[in-house]
């Protein structure tokens, strides 16, 4: 039994978020903050600001969960607009948003200490794969969430 104390510590580690977004296929999910990201992890994080961000999101966002594809120090390349993760093709970027706005492309390379590549399956996912988002480093971070519903 946890007491007041604990408690108090378990609700500072941890939160219950609803998903908005139809990027992920859940509604509801577990947060566990600080908690270091792995390969396959569902992040949360504070996306960068830009004007495309604010155009599509508005100017308070909140939180993006994506899932990790590549880990610091895994190289990102691209043939067209196919995103590999070491020779591994992990995702597709599109030419324009739904509102017929061209996308820049993510950036390709080695994965920077602290950094991540994230991304989603679905088609209009706004992820690494675009310019405006790009590699998610830790200070963006919040912790790494679990489907619950």
């Amino acid at each position: 039994m946890l007491g007041a104390g604990g408690l108090s510590d378990f609700a500072r580690a941890h939160a219950l978020l609803v998903n908005a977004s139809p990027s992920l296929p859940c509604w509801a999910m577990w947060l566990t903050r600080g908690a270091a990201p792995a390969k396959g992890d569902l992040v949360l994080f504070v996306p960068p600001r830009s004007d495309l961000l604010e155009r599509h999101f508005g100017k308070e966002p909140g939180l993006f969960g994506k899932r990790v594809l590549g880990m610091p120090g895994q190289r990102v390349t691209r043939e067209g607009r196919q995103f590999f993760v070491d020779g591994v093709p992990v995702a597709l970027a599109k030419p324009t948003a739904r509102t017929g706005e061209p996308l820049a492309l993510g950036p390709t390379g080695t994965i920077p200490k602290g950094c991540y590549f994230v991304g989603t399956a679905h088609k209009d996912g706004f992820d690494s794969r675009y310019a405006a988002i790009g590699w998610i480093c830790r200070p963006r971070i919040l912790g790494t969430g679990r489907a619950i519903l």
